[in-house]
């Protein structure tokens, strides 16, 4: 595990950019309270957390394991920015992509009632080396249980990078490898991350309204 000196921490106080400093789709524009992380940001970050996975995993095999749906998209881009990478680099990083997709929340709950698809292909796993990709950790349970899970099909090694982590105070203190950025303990929608389904199209990582949550409640 790794610690948050290398992650990119957002203050308890923050209060985000006002909506109307970006774009973003109309059908939102009253569910959201503020722009949290914008794209470009995200895109630097992701570009560094490349980097130093290809100082540390360079001439590996790995499989990359992206969690969905919400690690979809950041998976796509430290992919796509390892590539880059590569091919500007006397290091090569060859990689395969497998996904796993994990289901834990209710509304803007998590539950106990964790669900994994995919789970029976992860034989695949066995001797290699693992690079778990997930879009958001915060109490630290799920992923926990996902690695003892993955570790049940004995890889070479696993690392985890996680593009965020939230402070919260029923957290079990696990921490991803690679932390794109520590956040507070809000409910956080957009670059795939969502709210029952909703808010995947967004290109910025927004906080999501109370006026959001209820239209949007099952």
């Amino acid at each position: 595990m790794s610690d948050l000196s290398c992650a990119l921490q957002i203050p308890d106080d923050w209060p985000g950019y006002p909506l109307d400093l970006f774009t973003s789709p109309e059908h939102y524009c009253e569910d959201l309270e503020c722009v949290y992380i914008p794209h470009g940001v995200i895109m630097d970050r992701t570009e560094r957390l490349a980097r130093n996975i290809m100082d540390d995993l360079g001439d590996h095999d790995i499989v990359v394991l992206c969690v969905l749906k919400g690690g979809y998209q950041f998976c796509a881009d430290l992919v796509d920015c390892i590539k880059v990478l590569c091919r500007h680099s006397n290091k090569t990083l060859p990689m395969r992509v497998d996904f796993i997709r994990l289901k834990s929340y209710l509304n803007d709950q998590s539950t106990e009632d964790l669900h994994i698809e995919g789970a029976e292909n992860l034989s695949v796993l066995s001797g290699k080396n693992v690079l778990i990709v997930e879009a958001i950790v915060d109490t630290g349970k799920t992923m926990k249980t996902l690695l003892d899970h993955v570790e049940a099909f004995s890889p070479k090694m696993i690392k985890v990078a996680g593009l965020l982590v939230k402070r919260v105070p029923s957290g079990t203190g696990y921490l991803p490898d690679y932390v794109g950025f520590e956040i507070p303990n809000r409910f956080v929608v957009g670059y795939a991350l969502d709210y029952n389904e909703y808010f995947r199209d967004l290109n910025h990582i927004c906080v999501i309204s109370d006026r959001g949550k209820q239209k949007y409640k099952i």
